[in-house]
């Protein structure tokens, strides 16, 4: 293109279609979805973010006790959170799973590793939801103290995005009917992309709501709290 034909465009004019100059700089994996996407996981990791650092502040107060780190406490006993994460850990490589076999036109295995996905997240909740039980049951219900309540709100956030999740995963069922090769691969590696961003974000929990005190104040340390910040 010479010169005087560059400085002559006229971008603002409507162009033919497929001749739009800008439409050929764009990267062929870059879609709206996965844009929205990424958008959609930084304002829950601000979320998410905001909490753990109210739970930081709220650990140096003189009444906070972490739920574990000595043998009396309840979450000393990590059993049930160690199973809630192998079948979360078990959906995400199911989810991998049916994107593998989506890329590769395999729509039956598609529709079995999905399954396995969606159930598995399924029985975490569940997991989870035995896990609120065993805690209430020993005395640290949700408003019991501020530890154990963090414990709830934050795991029972969690379980809204996760669940969140499988609805959102529903309409890949109507595609898998209806063989929409096309369109199922790319609502599958966004599948993947949430999928996997949850299951970093509940080792997080996991890692930070049964750390003992000390951790506990060394993060806040980090982050500016402390007795004299109080």
């Amino acid at each position: 293109m010479s010169i005087f034909s560059k400085l002559t465009e006229k971008p603002w004019l409507a162009q033919p279609e497929g001749q739009d100059p800008a439409l050929h700089y764009l990267p062929e994996d870059i879609w709206p979805q996965r844009t929205a996407l990424k958008f959609f996981l930084a304002t829950v990791s601000v979320l998410f973010s905001l909490f753990i650092v109210t739970l930081l502040g709220r650990s140096q107060l003189p009444d906070f006790q972490v739920l574990a780190g000595e043998p009396w406490l309840p979450l000393s006993d990590r059993s049930g959170l160690w199973l809630s994460t192998s079948l979360l850990l078990g959906s995400s490589l199911a989810m991998q799973l049916a994107q593998w076999c989506a890329a590769r036109q395999r729509l039956s295995a598609v529709l079995g590793a999905l399954t396995a996905a969606v159930a598995l997240i399924l029985l975490f909740l569940f997991a989870q939801y035995r896990v609120w039980l065993q805690l209430a049951d020993a005395g640290f219900g949700f408003t019991d103290t501020a530890a154990s309540n963090y414990f709830y709100l934050l795991t029972a956030l969690h379980a809204v995005h996760l669940l969140g999740g499988v609805i959102a995963v529903s309409p890949v069922f109507l595609q898998l009917a209806k063989a929409r090769a096309a369109t199922l691969e790319k609502t599958l590696t966004l599948c993947c992309a949430y999928w996997h961003y949850l299951l970093l974000l509940w080792l997080l929990l996991f890692w930070l709501l049964t750390s003992p005190a000390q951790t506990l104040n060394t993060l806040a340390a980090l982050c500016g709290f402390g007795e004299a910040n109080l």
